[in-house]
């Protein structure tokens, strides 16, 4: 396999613990306002309404819309269906929960796992998150990119070939010189499917230990690693 020219990553799952961090970020809000509630349980329900959201856009049902939007429409969404009253909950608390997404800690070997890859490679964003919720969270934990790119560049949320195809052109590489890293079996089939070289990284506790919804995805992928700075030592053994 020749190697890449560009390294792409997923970030939810594969760069960062989105279930903990969620997890985390909610869990005095639903004291004040659904007590007892998990806050685990709270955040997965939440993801759950993430790709039909995205749907509505992929579909063309609506126009593109920011996936910080989207976190603000799906978690008013998952209130209400608990019998929460949000119009008598102040806007700037729902904005800053909607926010909980922009406050997420990478997974432990990804600071220095990707400083390792980029001294390798460009390495950007090809992620589902707009760019202000991407700077965000780059402020929050100190993660460093050469470019976010993905969904707000090309207009269009992952799968559809638009958003890793865009990507690629971004950057000024045709589709086969570019290295989809992610988490997510789905995720990897739709690149490969298009073009890019895939890496996969394992992510067992994505879930909290339990199985990934996408396993039957699985496939030989070009690349694969427990971890981003085991990827960077399979590539320098490549070089």
């Amino acid at each position: 396999m020749t190697l890449p020219k560009a390294l792409a990553f997923d970030v939810f799952g594969t760069v960062v613990d989105w279930r903990a961090g969620i997890a985390a970020q909610t869990a005095a809000f639903l004291e004040r306002h659904l007590p007892g509630t998990d806050p685990a349980e709270f955040a997965d329900a939440w993801r759950s309404l993430y790709q039909p959201a995205m749907e509505e856009c992929r579909s063309g049902r609506r126009p593109f819309t920011l996936l910080d939007e989207l976190h603000l429409e799906t978690v008013i969404q998952l209130l209400e269906h608990r019998g929460v009253k949000t119009a008598a909950i102040d806007g700037r608390e729902l904005l800053d929960l909607s926010h909980a997404w922009r406050r997420l800690q990478p997974w432990a070997d990804v600071p220095a796992g990707l400083a390792q890859l980029r001294e390798l490679f460009p390495v950007v964003t090809l992620s589902n998150a707009n760019i202000a919720l991407m700077i965000a969270m780059n402020r929050f934990n100190g993660l460093a990119w050469d470019a976010i790119l993905g969904a707000e560049v090309s207009r269009s949320y992952k799968p559809t070939a638009q958003a890793y195809l865009a990507t690629a052109a971004t950057l000024c590489v045709p589709p086969q010189d570019l290295c989809l890293v992610a988490c997510h079996h789905s995720d990897l089939a739709a690149a490969r499917s298009y073009g890019l070289q895939t890496a996969y990284i394992d992510r067992p506790m994505e879930y909290g230990g339990a199985p990934a919804p996408d396993a039957s995805y699985a496939q030989q992928w070009d690349w694969a690693a427990a971890d981003l700075q085991e990827l960077a030592s399979v590539f320098k053994r490549h070089r």
